[in-house]
């Protein structure tokens, strides 16, 4: 279900469930909305669905500007004020959670409930954006096939399983070059949310994989810490993208939180 942006852009997203309660779900890098495709199925029947994908990757338009938490936040507004959704249980696995602070610091009445999954709060040191631009400028030179050979094994968990594999290097190449480099250089932009985890007042979920090495329990251990009545869920047998190894464990945690929100 595509739309346009006001900067002319067009956004693509799912949009699919009849429940009253909205569920959105904000993806990986440097996946696209494909990701949650078993999580949509489990969570439709009760909830509507709403999972964008950002510029570049999967099915929206890329563009040649950085893709700041700050400019992805204002799509993705966009987007819920088009579909006349203000208030949604939020869940963003990595990059994702990343764009879940910016869209609380703008707009913390949508939330009526926070999953943040396999993320972290802190932003990059001047290393990790150096690397983050090398990175922008090797995908830009050398494809996506150099972008699933260097990720999918970050991505998964030291010994993962063919099937995982091949759905990853899949997902990956459903992007473009210019969406991986944009979203490389939008999140070493990204700020600090560490003072972010206090503002959080909504009931909170902290997913990790516990075969995560790109942001390990211990960092979801942190956010528990910080953020005032979250709890932490910690799901063997995956590493950064739980949803994807371990989804009947991912989505059962998922769906016993989103159940249990007040209305």
């Amino acid at each position: 279900m595509p739309t346009t942006d006001s900067s002319g852009a067009k956004i693509h997203y799912q949009d699919t469930g009849n429940g009253k309660d909205v569920v959105l779900l904000l993806h990986a890098f440097p996946l696209h909305s494909g990701m949650w495709s078993r999580q949509i199925a489990a969570l439709s029947p009760k909830y509507r669905v709403i999972a964008p994908d950002y510029p570049g990757l999967g099915k929206s338009t890329p563009r040649p500007e950085p893709s700041t938490m700050e400019f992805l936040a204002e799509q993705v507004l966009e987007v819920l004020g088009n579909v006349r959704v203000d208030r949604a249980i939020v869940v963003g696995l990595s990059m994702g959670g990343y764009l879940c602070f910016e869209l609380h610091r703008r707009r913390p009445g949508l939330f009526r409930g926070l999953a943040l999954c396999d993320t972290r709060p802190g932003a990059d040191s001047p290393e990790g954006a150096a690397g983050r631009e090398a990175f922008a400028k090797n995908a830009l030179e050398k494809g996506l096939h150099w972008v699933a050979d260097e990720m999918t094994p970050k991505l998964l968990r030291p010994h993962p399983d063919a099937a995982a594999v091949k759905e990853v290097r899949h997902l990956i190449g459903q992007g473009t070059p210019a969406g991986v480099a944009a979203a490389q250089r939008g999140m070493a932009r990204r700020p600090d949310s560490t003072p972010t985890l206090a503002a959080i007042a909504c009931p909170t979920l902290v997913v990790v994989g516990a075969e995560d090495t790109l942001t390990p329990p211990p960092e979801a251990e942190k956010m528990v810490a910080g953020i005032k009545g979250a709890r932490l869920a910690r799901i063997d047998g995956a590493g950064h993208l739980p949803n994807l190894e371990n989804p009947a464990e991912f989505d059962r945690v998922l769906m016993e939180f989103a159940a249990g929100l007040p209305k």
